[in-house]
């Protein structure tokens, strides 16, 4: 039996779903810090054995996804109808999370399009996108990313949620290799941006939310915050779920404001990719 009030898995990828079975089985809560697209799906596919134990675990609780999903939440409320949500992330929290997005750019891509996935190979689809300062503007391609299946999972009726990532042409060229080049240990500056698109009255409109943070600061904060929601019994889920379908969001932005991120709202004209 584990002696802790709830469990937070943030292992390097190969490691967590073991971590979580444990965790499920000994009945405690868990805030689990994944990007891996493939980590996910399975972490997610425990969601029955968490019903049964009665337990909340929020699944990719960390900068993007995570506070990802947040925003995306956020954003539902100002429309009528959101019909597209696209989200894009810059930069890697320390080696660990940096292996995963090399990968993720030699691996097919997944988006949700018109009732189905659609999948595309990585490091395709190149959109410049802009960031919040100091950030700015980086080139984006899809990769193996975690927030479509998270985000479809919270807002099914939403006809097309997809992702990419900040890579430079060396990364795409070499995300096939190993990885010759050590990160730092603690990743530079990193941003998040998400993008909705839909129907408000009878206009059509698009809004763009973000961040900016070094990603292993951001998710630090996130899973910190999550924790405090789950042992506070402010989480209005048992089973697994992104944080898109399971805290208060406007709560949720407010305390890691608090903590140092802070969302941002893009105004003006030109919105959009």
């Amino acid at each position: 039996m584990l002696d802790a009030d709830a469990v937070v898995v943030a292992s390097p990828r190969g490691t967590q779903l073991a971590a979580v079975e444990q965790t499920i089985t000994a009945g405690r809560p868990a805030v689990i810090v994944c990007d891996g697209l493939a980590e996910t799906v399975a972490i997610l596919k425990l969601d029955r054995a968490a019903r049964d134990a009665g337990i909340p675990v929020l699944v990719g609780a960390g900068f993007a996804p995570g506070l990802s999903c947040v925003l995306v939440a956020h954003g539902m409320s100002w429309f009528d109808e959101v019909e597209e949500i696209h989200v894009y992330k810059m930069g890697a929290g320390g080696p660990a999370c940096a292996l995963v997005h090399h990968r993720a750019l030699s691996r097919f891509s997944y988006d949700w399009r018109n009732d189905a996935w659609t999948r595309r190979p990585g490091g395709s689809g190149r959109e410049l996108c802009w960031f919040p300062e100091p950030v700015g503007p980086r080139d984006c391609y899809r990769a193996a990313l975690a927030d479509p299946v998270l985000l479809h999972h919270a807002f099914p009726g939403v006809g097309r949620v997809t992702s990419r990532m900040a890579a430079t042409r060396r990364d795409r060229l070499t995300a096939a290799m190993p990885m010759l080049t050590p990160t730092h240990a603690e990743g530079g500056t990193g941003a998040v941006r998400v993008e909705l698109r839909g129907r408000r009255g009878s206009a059509r409109e698009t809004l763009v939310l973000g961040a900016t943070e070094r990603p292993a600061v951001g998710a630090a904060a996130v899973a910190a915050t999550a924790v405090e929601w789950v042992l506070d019994g402010r989480v209005g889920v048992r089973g697994m779920a992104g944080l898109a379908e399971a805290v208060e969001p406007v709560g949720f932005l407010g305390e890691l404001a608090d903590r140092g991120l802070v969302a941002e709202i893009f105004e003006g004209d030109g919105v959009g990719v």
